[in-house]
């Protein structure tokens, strides 16, 4: 501080410090992750092969995180946080920010530019707008049937569809579109529901992008922490500026991608430690079972148990075992590992990972929008447990954990703020019935995320499960199994 400064003389504003680079890429759902990982991976790939790869970054809904970066330039803080201490790197790769609810003329006639040969998208499960029990198109989304009328869209696949459909008008290639979402078989899905959209709205369209259209399936992983008031304090005292709209993040990164794309154009991600791959889906089904499974397991019985964060949950022996069993008994046998990897090392990093004190990932977070994410997460391991006739207790006794979870209460009798586009039915269904059968029985009649078979193999284990978590909460009843 310069001497004779009054002591709350605020900080100056971040800024960029280098020119904005010129945009190769538009980036739908600009939140942390994708400023965490895709962003940071971009702005190494410019600086070691060169392209021009600036990123637009385009929020569907609100402009908080427009509101927070356009001051600064599109410029912000990433914070590595490890178990050793923080630090902090500038990223600089966001050309701009525009919220899409305000000028969608300006998203589509972005999207459009010749410039830009890759439209990428965080949306989370439901930004799809689709059944995630089948992966199909859901027509009667409100989204939805708003894009099939309007020529101003809404949905993250009513942009991708009205952008096509303009660049086919103006005869130019289509641009490149990468899911960076925890989906299995992102570019699989995504391209089934662009295709059913733009099928509805102009089948020669569709046409049109089957034929010349690229959708890469990826595989993306860091643990990312929602930014609290205090990160915005703490990155303030390290580095001397006020940033609005800093990012927290482990150390641990990967990104395994199709390497599918329109004249092959795309940066030099493989320069900066990105795998290229022939296919994603065996590097999928380890993340999203091992990774997100038992994150998800952890989050719902940890919440329930009274742990606010995953390194919390860790921290507590039973939880610990838990999801060691969890892996070596469950999920393990259940996967083919994807070439050279060793799934009982990956496990092993895993559990380092998770336990890391620095990164506060609350259990409340990752227990967000469970009804979309439990078939990616959890069903698929248990349908192929049940087909080899192996048992699962641990995978059933975390779906009975969402089940509780979203009956809107926790084992102290205290309310629970269910975030889930579907909480307001999932409470009803809870509230439908008084034993733990009846709620379960309930809740799997939920098609969009039970199959009719799934249910009918989970109703009576469930059933037992959810017993257990309330006559003796969810710590007891995951020390029961082991």
């Amino acid at each position: 501080m310069e001497a004779g400064l009054p002591a709350d003389t605020p900080a100056p504003r971040l800024y960029r410090t280098t020119p904005a680079p010129k945009l190769g890429i538009v980036h739908l759902g600009l939140g942390a992750f994708f400023r965490a990982h895709g962003a940071i991976f971009t702005e190494e790939a410019i600086a070691a092969s060169g392209g021009d790869w600036g990123i637009l970054g385009v929020s569907l809904q609100s402009a908080g995180t427009r509101d927070a970066l356009e001051p600064q330039g599109g410029a912000y803080i990433a914070l590595e946080l490890a178990p050793e201490g923080a630090k902090a790197r500038p990223v600089q790769v966001i050309a701009g920010v525009l919220v899409a609810p305000e000028n969608p003329e300006a998203v589509l006639a972005a999207m459009a530019d010749p410039g830009v040969k890759i439209v990428s998208l965080t949306v989370t499960e439901k930004g799809y707008c689709h059944e995630p029990a089948t992966g199909a198109l859901n027509l009667e989304h409100p989204d939805i049937a708003h894009d099939l009328a309007a020529a101003l869209p809404r949905s993250a696949p009513g942009f991708i569809v009205r952008a096509l459909a303009r660049r086919r008008a103006a005869g130019l290639a289509p641009f490149t579109v990468m899911s960076l979402d925890n989906l299995p078989h992102n570019g699989q899905v995504l391209r089934g529901v662009v295709l059913a959209l733009a099928r509805a709205i102009d089948p020669d369209l569709a046409d049109w992008i089957a034929a010349e259209g690229r959708f890469p399936a990826t595989m993306v992983d860091r643990i990312v922490p929602a930014t609290k008031p205090e990160d915005i304090a703490e990155v303030e005292a390290l580095i001397g500026c006020h940033d609005a709209a800093p990012v927290m993040h482990e150390p641990f990164r990967q990104w395994v991608i199709e390497d599918s794309f329109v004249n092959g154009e795309r940066p030099g991600w493989g320069m900066v430690g990105a795998q290229l791959v022939a296919d994603v889906t065996p590097y999928e089904h380890m993340k999203l079972r091992m990774l997100n499974g038992t994150h998800s397991s952890l989050a719902y019985l940890g919440y329930l148990a009274g742990h606010e964060t995953i390194a919390a949950t860790m921290a507590d022996a039973v939880f610990a075992r838990f999801v060691a069993k969890l892996w070596k008994d469950e999920i393990i046998p259940a996967l083919t590992p994807p070439p050279g990897e060793d799934l009982g090392a990956y496990a092993e990093a895993l559990a380092r990972r998770y336990a890391n004190p620095a990164i506060r990932h609350r259990t409340w977070q990752i227990a967000m929008d469970g009804s979309q994410k439990l078939p990616q997460r959890l069903l698929g391991t248990l349908a192929e447990s049940f087909a080899a006739g192996r048992h699962a207790p641990g995978l059933q006794l975390a779906v009975a954990a969402w089940m509780r979870y979203v009956g809107g209460v926790d084992e102290t009798g205290a309310p629970i703020e269910v975030k889930d586009p579907l909480a307001a039915r999932l409470k009803a269904l809870s509230d439908s019935a008084e034993s733990p059968e009846g709620k379960v029985a309930a809740l799997l009649g939920l098609r969009e995320v039970f199959s009719e078979e799934m249910a009918a193999a989970l109703l009576a284990p469930v059933s037992a499960a959810y017993a257990r978590l309330v006559a003796v909460g969810a710590r007891k009843a995951v020390e029961e199994i082991l």
